[in-house]
């Protein structure tokens, strides 16, 4: 049985990229229309770190992947990492091919996130660990 969570230090890096975007698009999108349609993605991030267990993985793949199809559906931006939050959901349930699709979709459209997503994309491929 293989070790199915990334290093502390991976989780915090993408903590941290959350932050940035949170306020990056909160302070260019003052007085204007949001860059992004943020949907449910913050509430989950809130859900899943602040109150543990009451966001599962399996919740937030149907969550997100909903999420995702409505914003592109009504023309509007993902905002960034939520393709990286819902490919590192499908890791923790065992959908590595699926973790890999959306790390590489994150990487396509947010290409300053390319060496964080490379290296993700291949700890999935390699099964993970540390």
């Amino acid at each position: 049985m293989s070790d199915r969570s990334f290093p502390l230090r991976s989780l915090v890096f993408l903590g941290v990229l959350l932050l940035t975007a949170l306020t990056v698009t909160g302070c260019a999108s003052q007085g204007k229309q949001p860059l992004y349609r943020w949907g449910g993605y913050q509430s989950l991030i809130y859900q899943q770190y602040v109150k543990p267990g009451t966001a599962e993985p399996g919740i937030q793949v149907d969550k997100l992947s909903a999420d995702i199809e409505r914003t592109q559906a009504e023309g509007k931006r993902v905002p960034p990492g939520e393709h990286a939050h819902l490919g590192y959901m499908q890791y923790q349930i065992g959908n590595t091919d699926q973790a890999v699709q959306e790390f590489q979709v994150e990487r396509n459209v947010y290409p300053e996130s390319a060496t964080l997503m490379d290296r993700l994309i291949n700890r999935a491929r390699a099964g993970g660990g540390s």
